[in-house]
Protein backbone atom coordinates (compact mmCIF):
# COMPACT_ATOMS: atom_id res chain seq x y z
CA UNK A 1 0.00 0.00 0.00
CA UNK A 2 1.64 3.69 -0.87
CA UNK A 3 2.09 6.05 1.49
CA UNK A 4 -0.71 8.24 0.56
CA UNK A 5 -3.00 5.38 0.67
CA UNK A 6 -1.82 4.80 4.71
CA UNK A 7 -2.05 8.74 4.93
CA UNK A 8 -5.62 8.40 3.69
CA UNK A 9 -6.61 5.89 5.71
CA UNK A 10 -5.39 7.29 9.01
CA UNK A 11 -7.21 10.71 8.37
CA UNK A 12 -10.47 8.90 7.91
CA UNK A 13 -9.72 6.94 11.05
CA UNK A 14 -8.97 9.98 12.69
CA UNK A 15 -11.96 11.77 11.65
CA UNK A 16 -14.15 8.90 12.16
CA UNK A 17 -12.91 8.93 15.56
CA UNK A 18 -14.31 12.57 16.01
CA UNK A 19 -17.24 12.51 14.24
CA UNK A 20 -20.49 11.62 15.83
CA UNK A 21 -23.34 9.71 13.95
CA UNK A 22 -24.95 10.89 11.31
CA UNK A 23 -22.78 14.55 11.35
CA UNK A 24 -23.07 16.30 8.16
CA UNK A 25 -19.56 16.43 6.26
CA UNK A 26 -21.05 19.06 3.77
CA UNK A 27 -21.54 21.47 6.71
CA UNK A 28 -17.99 20.94 8.28
CA UNK A 29 -16.66 21.29 4.51
CA UNK A 30 -18.92 24.73 3.93
CA UNK A 31 -17.10 26.08 7.64
CA UNK A 32 -13.70 24.70 5.73
CA UNK A 33 -13.26 22.49 9.28
CA UNK A 34 -12.33 19.87 6.29
CA UNK A 35 -10.83 20.11 3.35
CA UNK A 36 -12.97 19.85 0.09
CA UNK A 37 -11.69 16.21 -0.38
CA UNK A 38 -12.66 15.78 3.55
CA UNK A 39 -9.21 16.13 4.80
CA UNK A 40 -8.90 17.13 8.31
CA UNK A 41 -5.57 19.19 9.45
CA UNK A 42 -4.29 20.03 12.85
CA UNK A 43 -5.93 23.49 13.27
CA UNK A 44 -9.26 22.21 11.82
CA UNK A 45 -8.76 19.11 14.20
CA UNK A 46 -8.50 21.41 16.99
CA UNK A 47 -11.35 23.76 15.81
CA UNK A 48 -13.71 20.64 15.19
CA UNK A 49 -12.80 19.43 18.93
CA UNK A 50 -13.06 22.25 20.74
CA UNK A 51 -16.46 22.69 19.04
CA UNK A 52 -17.44 18.78 19.58
CA UNK A 53 -16.61 19.26 23.10
CA UNK A 54 -18.94 21.69 23.98
CA UNK A 55 -21.73 20.43 22.21
CA UNK A 56 -20.84 17.33 25.12
CA UNK A 57 -21.67 20.03 27.88
CA UNK A 58 -24.53 21.96 25.94
CA UNK A 59 -26.15 18.58 25.04
CA UNK A 60 -27.39 17.53 28.56
CA UNK A 61 -28.77 20.77 29.09
CA UNK A 62 -31.30 20.59 25.62
CA UNK A 63 -32.21 17.19 26.79
CA UNK A 64 -33.14 18.33 30.33
CA UNK A 65 -35.08 21.56 28.88
CA UNK A 66 -36.67 19.93 26.08
CA UNK A 67 -39.33 17.98 28.11
CA UNK A 68 -40.97 20.64 29.15
CA UNK A 69 -40.96 22.77 25.79
CA UNK A 70 -43.34 21.18 23.27
CA UNK A 71 -43.05 24.44 21.38
CA UNK A 72 -39.38 23.74 21.03
CA UNK A 73 -36.25 24.98 22.53
CA UNK A 74 -35.05 28.96 22.36
CA UNK A 75 -31.25 29.26 21.85
CA UNK A 76 -29.20 32.60 20.86
CA UNK A 77 -25.52 32.27 19.78
CA UNK A 78 -24.15 35.55 20.65
CA UNK A 79 -21.52 36.80 18.87
CA UNK A 80 -21.89 34.43 16.55
CA UNK A 81 -19.43 35.15 14.30
CA UNK A 82 -19.24 32.72 11.36
CA UNK A 83 -21.35 30.09 13.86
CA UNK A 84 -19.23 27.31 13.88
CA UNK A 85 -21.20 26.52 17.19
CA UNK A 86 -24.93 27.48 16.33
CA UNK A 87 -24.54 24.83 13.16
CA UNK A 88 -22.92 22.32 15.20
CA UNK A 89 -25.40 22.39 17.71
CA UNK A 90 -28.73 22.40 14.67
CA UNK A 91 -27.04 19.77 13.00
CA UNK A 92 -26.07 17.22 16.17
CA UNK A 93 -29.46 18.18 17.95
CA UNK A 94 -32.21 20.59 16.17
CA UNK A 95 -32.36 19.27 13.11
CA UNK A 96 -33.57 15.78 13.74
CA UNK A 97 -36.53 17.61 16.10
CA UNK A 98 -39.39 18.87 14.63
CA UNK A 99 -39.56 22.49 16.84
CA UNK A 100 -36.57 24.47 18.10
CA UNK A 101 -34.81 27.27 16.99
CA UNK A 102 -31.26 28.61 16.46
CA UNK A 103 -31.02 32.66 16.66
CA UNK A 104 -27.40 33.21 15.67
CA UNK A 105 -26.68 37.13 16.67
CA UNK A 106 -23.56 39.02 14.81
CA UNK A 107 -22.89 43.00 14.45
CA UNK A 108 -20.71 42.31 10.97
CA UNK A 109 -24.01 42.14 8.41
CA UNK A 110 -21.34 40.32 6.00
CA UNK A 111 -21.21 37.39 8.24
CA UNK A 112 -24.71 37.59 9.38
CA UNK A 113 -25.41 37.01 5.11
CA UNK A 114 -23.54 34.58 4.80
CA UNK A 115 -24.55 32.31 7.35
CA UNK A 116 -27.90 32.60 6.29
CA UNK A 117 -26.67 31.78 2.80
CA UNK A 118 -25.56 28.35 4.29
CA UNK A 119 -28.35 27.36 6.77
CA UNK A 120 -30.66 27.74 3.48
CA UNK A 121 -28.37 25.77 1.31
CA UNK A 122 -28.22 22.73 3.46
CA UNK A 123 -32.15 23.00 4.58
CA UNK A 124 -31.29 24.14 8.28
CA UNK A 125 -34.91 26.23 8.25
CA UNK A 126 -35.16 26.44 11.72
CA UNK A 127 -32.10 28.74 12.15
CA UNK A 128 -32.19 32.60 11.87
CA UNK A 129 -29.26 35.35 11.67
CA UNK A 130 -29.63 38.92 12.62
CA UNK A 131 -27.19 41.48 12.53
CA UNK A 132 -27.67 43.09 16.10
CA UNK A 133 -25.36 45.13 18.38
CA UNK A 134 -25.87 43.93 22.14
CA UNK A 135 -28.30 46.76 22.90
CA UNK A 136 -30.38 46.03 20.03
CA UNK A 137 -30.71 42.27 20.80
CA UNK A 138 -32.23 42.99 23.92
CA UNK A 139 -34.48 45.60 22.40
CA UNK A 140 -35.65 44.11 19.22
CA UNK A 141 -39.09 42.32 18.12
CA UNK A 142 -37.44 39.86 16.17
CA UNK A 143 -36.22 37.82 19.13
CA UNK A 144 -38.36 35.75 21.65
CA UNK A 145 -39.08 38.10 24.92
CA UNK A 146 -37.63 34.82 27.05
CA UNK A 147 -34.62 32.77 25.51
CA UNK A 148 -33.73 29.33 26.65
CA UNK A 149 -30.26 29.06 26.32
CA UNK A 150 -27.34 31.79 25.57
CA UNK A 151 -24.40 31.22 24.24
CA UNK A 152 -21.13 32.67 23.58
CA UNK A 153 -18.07 31.05 22.02
CA UNK A 154 -14.58 32.77 22.27
CA UNK A 155 -16.62 36.39 22.30
CA UNK A 156 -13.52 39.09 22.29
CA UNK A 157 -13.47 41.77 25.80
CA UNK A 158 -16.56 43.02 26.74
CA UNK A 159 -18.52 40.46 24.09
CA UNK A 160 -18.71 37.87 26.78
CA UNK A 161 -20.33 40.72 29.32
CA UNK A 162 -23.27 41.75 26.43
CA UNK A 163 -23.81 38.11 26.16
CA UNK A 164 -24.47 37.51 30.09
CA UNK A 165 -26.32 41.09 29.95
CA UNK A 166 -28.28 39.74 27.21
CA UNK A 167 -29.08 36.74 28.65
CA UNK A 168 -29.73 38.34 31.78
CA UNK A 169 -32.52 40.50 29.54
CA UNK A 170 -34.04 37.59 28.21
CA UNK A 171 -34.27 34.89 31.72
CA UNK A 172 -32.38 32.70 30.10
CA UNK A 173 -32.21 29.26 31.93
CA UNK A 174 -28.53 28.39 31.09
CA UNK A 175 -25.68 30.30 29.95
CA UNK A 176 -22.64 28.71 28.39
CA UNK A 177 -19.52 31.12 27.77
CA UNK A 178 -16.27 30.75 26.79
CA UNK A 179 -14.49 34.06 27.03
CA UNK A 180 -11.72 34.91 24.76
CA UNK A 181 -9.15 37.97 25.18
CA UNK A 182 -10.25 40.62 28.34
CA UNK A 183 -8.24 43.96 27.55
CA UNK A 184 -10.86 46.37 29.31
CA UNK A 185 -10.15 45.53 33.51
CA UNK A 186 -6.64 45.41 32.73
CA UNK A 187 -6.53 48.66 30.92
CA UNK A 188 -7.87 50.36 33.80
CA UNK A 189 -5.15 49.01 36.26
CA UNK A 190 -2.77 50.30 34.12
CA UNK A 191 -4.18 53.29 34.31
CA UNK A 192 -4.02 53.87 37.89
CA UNK A 193 -1.18 51.36 38.78
CA UNK A 194 0.97 53.97 40.57
CA UNK A 195 -1.69 54.97 42.61
CA UNK A 196 -2.39 51.38 43.68
CA UNK A 197 1.55 50.65 44.13
CA UNK A 198 1.25 53.13 46.81
CA UNK A 199 -1.63 52.28 48.41
CA UNK A 200 -2.12 48.34 49.03
CA UNK A 201 1.06 45.36 48.51
CA UNK A 202 -1.96 43.49 45.71
CA UNK A 203 -1.10 45.87 43.35
CA UNK A 204 2.63 43.67 42.99
CA UNK A 205 0.05 41.56 41.34
CA UNK A 206 -0.57 43.53 38.45
CA UNK A 207 3.06 45.95 38.23
CA UNK A 208 4.74 44.13 35.32
CA UNK A 209 2.85 44.32 31.87
CA UNK A 210 2.06 40.60 31.69
CA UNK A 211 1.07 40.22 35.00
CA UNK A 212 -1.02 43.36 34.18
CA UNK A 213 -3.05 41.42 31.49
CA UNK A 214 -3.39 38.10 33.37
CA UNK A 215 -4.65 39.17 36.16
CA UNK A 216 -7.07 41.99 34.50
CA UNK A 217 -8.49 38.82 32.52
CA UNK A 218 -8.29 36.41 35.36
CA UNK A 219 -10.19 39.66 37.80
CA UNK A 220 -12.74 39.53 35.03
CA UNK A 221 -13.53 36.17 35.20
CA UNK A 222 -14.11 35.99 38.48
CA UNK A 223 -16.22 39.17 38.67
CA UNK A 224 -18.50 37.27 35.80
CA UNK A 225 -19.28 33.84 37.93
CA UNK A 226 -19.85 36.26 41.07
CA UNK A 227 -22.23 38.83 39.29
CA UNK A 228 -24.05 35.29 37.69
CA UNK A 229 -24.73 34.45 40.93
CA UNK A 230 -25.40 37.75 42.52
CA UNK A 231 -28.35 37.32 39.79
CA UNK A 232 -29.72 34.05 40.80
CA UNK A 233 -27.70 31.48 38.88
CA UNK A 234 -25.55 28.55 39.73
CA UNK A 235 -22.13 28.66 38.39
CA UNK A 236 -19.91 26.06 37.33
CA UNK A 237 -16.19 26.97 36.08
CA UNK A 238 -13.90 24.14 34.02
CA UNK A 239 -11.92 23.49 31.32
CA UNK A 240 -13.42 23.42 27.76
CA UNK A 241 -10.46 21.26 26.01
CA UNK A 242 -6.61 20.42 26.82
CA UNK A 243 -4.50 23.51 27.07
CA UNK A 244 -2.81 21.84 23.90
CA UNK A 245 -5.35 22.93 22.04
CA UNK A 246 -6.00 26.67 23.06
CA UNK A 247 -5.17 29.61 25.64
CA UNK A 248 -8.56 30.58 25.52
CA UNK A 249 -10.08 27.26 27.42
CA UNK A 250 -11.93 28.86 30.57
CA UNK A 251 -15.99 27.58 30.37
CA UNK A 252 -18.14 28.95 32.53
CA UNK A 253 -21.73 27.30 32.99
CA UNK A 254 -24.39 29.36 34.90
CA UNK A 255 -27.87 27.62 35.33
CA UNK A 256 -30.93 29.77 36.68
CA UNK A 257 -31.86 28.81 39.91
CA UNK A 258 -33.36 32.08 41.39
CA UNK A 259 -31.49 32.36 44.29
CA UNK A 260 -29.62 35.82 44.29
CA UNK A 261 -26.24 35.72 46.40
CA UNK A 262 -25.99 39.17 47.83
CA UNK A 263 -23.03 37.74 49.47
CA UNK A 264 -21.60 37.34 45.75
CA UNK A 265 -22.58 41.30 45.84
CA UNK A 266 -20.77 42.32 48.22
CA UNK A 267 -17.25 40.18 47.30
CA UNK A 268 -17.38 41.57 44.00
CA UNK A 269 -17.49 45.51 45.33
CA UNK A 270 -14.63 44.18 48.18
CA UNK A 271 -12.94 43.11 45.14
CA UNK A 272 -13.42 46.51 43.22
CA UNK A 273 -12.21 48.04 45.54
CA UNK A 274 -8.91 46.23 46.57
CA UNK A 275 -7.82 46.56 42.88
CA UNK A 276 -9.22 50.22 42.17
CA UNK A 277 -11.75 49.11 39.88
CA UNK A 278 -15.03 50.67 41.41
CA UNK A 279 -15.55 52.84 38.50
CA UNK A 280 -14.92 49.58 35.99
CA UNK A 281 -17.72 47.67 38.30
CA UNK A 282 -20.40 49.93 37.89
CA UNK A 283 -20.03 50.49 34.56
CA UNK A 284 -19.49 46.75 33.24
CA UNK A 285 -21.91 45.16 35.39
CA UNK A 286 -24.96 47.80 35.81
CA UNK A 287 -27.18 45.51 37.52
CA UNK A 288 -25.37 45.13 41.07
CA UNK A 289 -26.88 48.66 42.29
CA UNK A 290 -30.63 47.08 41.81
CA UNK A 291 -29.22 44.00 43.73
CA UNK A 292 -28.30 46.27 47.04
CA UNK A 293 -31.42 47.89 46.35
CA UNK A 294 -33.65 45.23 46.37
CA UNK A 295 -31.75 43.52 49.49
CA UNK A 296 -32.12 46.92 51.36
CA UNK A 297 -35.48 46.99 50.77
CA UNK A 298 -35.87 43.13 51.87
CA UNK A 299 -34.34 43.49 54.76
CA UNK A 300 -36.38 46.44 55.80
CA UNK A 301 -39.59 44.70 55.61
CA UNK A 302 -38.44 41.40 57.35
CA UNK A 303 -37.11 44.08 60.74
CA UNK A 304 -39.61 43.36 63.22
CA UNK A 305 -41.88 46.34 64.09
CA UNK A 306 -40.79 49.24 66.82
CA UNK A 307 -42.33 48.94 69.84
CA UNK A 308 -44.00 52.69 70.42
Amino acid sequence: MSRSNVRSRNQDAALQELLRPGQSLELLKELHILTRDGGLNQDSRRKLKQVLHLFGFIEPLLKELEAGRPQGITLADHGAGKSYLGFILYDLFFRERAAGTIYGIETRQELVDRSAALAQQLGFARMRFLALSSEESAKTASLPQQMDVVTALHACDTATDAAIAFGLHKQAQHMVLVPCCQAEAATCLRQNKALNLSRTPLAELWRHPLHTREIGSHLTNVMRCLYLESQGYRVTVTELVGWEHSLKNELILARWCGQKKHSAAVRMQALAEAFGLQDWLLRRFPLLERTAHQKMVTDAEDEPPQDG
